[in-house]
């Protein structure tokens, strides 16, 4: 032991190059707090469509705090409130909770008249969105989806099927033309729109005539949707908030329970989906953390949606796809229609080699297993647990979409129960075949299975723990 002299000439007990008395740790800044509130995310864990707006419906009824952050309205989330059928595209679905505050985050790519239209669409179904402005914010960091994102979406998939025979599948909402403009720089910003108009007006301008020099036949009616803009900033306004200042004030605040609600799903990510034919955002875990402002260390249960068989809309390989009786029939039973679109679903046999890899990038801490009750009627369940190409074992998911066309699929074949699953409200209610088929997708994923949805409305799913 030694001592040395601090800067007032004390002199200080030394051992080891550290002080013999160290000072109380429990005032120290340098132990990390933990985190005050930490966010629940729902997210997709297939190609989208698995029924994620009704659990974060289940989940918003005690939320205090609901976000979007990705995407933009080329989601399409259907919620059922005492018998009320209400489909969202940009606003969270937990907006139907009267006490809860919505949050559209800065990820979230926003076409301004079609958030109105929506709300005042879903405003003549029933009560539930009354007041929704007055418990709705919008990131001041969000970017602008605007009418000639959309029609160059439009055009860009024309192009594709002109040149190589085959299109995105895009929703031409503009969402991918939108995020190109954010990665371009040259975007426009919520907080552009609702600050000084004739400044935002000049960059709209130049905008325009960028998408103009690319493509000759684009038609931009730019005085006409200016004047739209105008009268939209007026009302978005008092909405528009500081997204990361809300955010910490939320997760650093008074206790809160804080509920995030992905768009699309993990198969549909740009860096982790089957590029090409993905969506333009990261619909992952990561999205999260930068659509909304979110440090890491404030992420908590990740619960991954998962539909009891596979759907996707659009083009893309679809390696447990079912051409056939057993496709028309889940197609026919589960009213497989894109709620944005509009367009036939594409159906297929529950595959678990890539829910397996959605939960590798997210890390799942549950499964809302939905629409278990579409395999009433099957004799035998088919369940996707191998890939092969060549006769070769693939070890994951291939990330080159030629390989994806090529595979050959192993399946598990598990006894159906051929008879309703409807009334079921828990889950000793089911069939003993239905029990085993979740047994089998847990044992598969080694991820519980927290939900089970046989039906369309918040009361049929069955909460397992």
């Amino acid at each position: 032991m030694a001592s040395i002299s601090n800067a007032n000439g004390a002199e200080t007990l030394v051992q080891n190059g550290e002080p013999a008395v160290k000072r109380a740790r429990e005032s120290s800044p340098r132990i990390p707090k933990e985190p005050q509130n930490k966010v629940t995310v729902v997210l997709g864990a297939q190609w989208g469509d698995e029924g994620k707006g009704k659990v974060v419906d289940l989940l918003a009824m005690d939320a205090d705090i609901v976000c979007r952050c990705q995407g933009g309205n080329n989601a399409g989330h259907t919620v059922v409130v005492d018998s009320v059928e209400y489909d969202f595209h940009l606003l969270p679905s937990g907006v139907l909770n009267k006490k809860a505050v919505s949050f559209i985050g800065n990820g979230v790519v926003i076409h301004i008249p079609g958030l109105f239209d929506e709300a005042e669409k879903n405003l003549k179904k029933g009560k539930g969105l009354q007041g929704w402005e007055e418990r709705l914010k919008i990131s001041d960091r969000a970017h602008i989806v605007f009418n000639f994102h959309q029609a160059v979406d439009g055009i860009q998939e024309q192009q594709r099927q002109q040149q190589e025979g085959k299109n995105l599948g895009t929703t031409k909402k503009g969402i991918g033309p939108a995020y190109s403009s954010k990665a371009a720089r040259n975007g426009l910003r919520i907080c552009d729109l609702v600050s000084n108009f004739k400044v935002f007006e000049n960059k709209f301008r130049m905008l325009a005539d960028h998408f103009l020099t690319m493509y000759s036949n684009l038609n931009i009616d730019i005085d006409s949707e200016l004047e739209q803009l105008k009268k939209y900033a007026d009302r978005l306004r008092p909405l528009v908030t500081d997204g990361v200042y809300f955010m910490h004030q939320a997760l650093t605040g008074p206790s809160k329970k804080i509920l995030v609600e992905g768009a699309n799903a993990a198969l549909l990510d740009i860096d982790f989906g089957t590029y090409p034919f993905v969506t333009s955002s990261n619909c992952t875990v990561g999205g999260v953390c930068t659509g909304l402002g979110v440090p890491p260390s404030y992420i908590g249960r990740v619960y991954g949606v998962v539909k009891a068989y596979t759907t996707r809309v659009g083009v893309g390989a679809f390696p447990t796809e079912q051409d056939n009786d057993i496709g028309e029939m889940l197609q026919s039973r589960g009213k497989e229609f894109g709620v944005t679109t509009g367009r036939r679903r594409r159906c297929g046999w529950l595959d678990l080699i890539l829910v397996r890899y959605a939960h590798m990038v997210n890390g799942f801490s549950a499964i809302a297993l939905t629409k278990l009750d579409i395999l009433d009627t099957l004799p035998e369940i088919k369940v996707g647990v191998a890939y092969n190409i060549d006769g070769k074992p693939l070890p994951s998911f291939p990330a080159n979409m030629d390989d994806l066309t090529r595979v050959s699929v192993d399946y598990k074949v598990l006894p159906g129960w051929c008879c309703s699953t409807e009334e079921a409200r828990r889950f000793e209610d089911l069939p003993s075949q239905a029990q085993n088929y979740i047994q089998f997708i847990e044992d598969f994923l080694q991820v519980p299975v927290k939900w089970v949805g046989v039906g369309k409305s918040r009361e049929s799913m069955i909460k397992l723990f």
